[in-house]
């Protein structure tokens, strides 16, 4: 892709990149929803193992990824994904 510039894309264009290309499920809503799981991680669940799923949160404003980033310390410390926290 010549001259591809990964910030002029709109957020809602990469949801619909990774949803196409399969790297992601849509959002969906923890509260509301539930967490998406498969048959097999329920059943792990059940029988006591500790299957790991991902999440990513969507911040609505600066003001509110601060105020959670403040108030939950692994959405900084897992972040490996930004200069600001290399």
């Amino acid at each position: 892709m010549s001259g591809f510039d990964a910030e002029s894309i709109p957020f809602d264009e990469w949801m619909k990149i990774g949803l196409k290309r399969g790297w992601c499920g849509p959002p969906v809503c923890y509260t509301h929803d539930g967490v998406p799981t498969s048959p097999e991680e329920d059943e792990e669940f059940e029988e006591g193992y500790d299957p790991c799923i991902h999440v990513i949160r969507m911040y609505e404003s600066e003001e509110q990824k601060e105020s959670i980033e403040d108030a939950h310390a692994p959405s900084r410390w897992r972040n490996s994904y930004t200069t600001e926290n290399k």
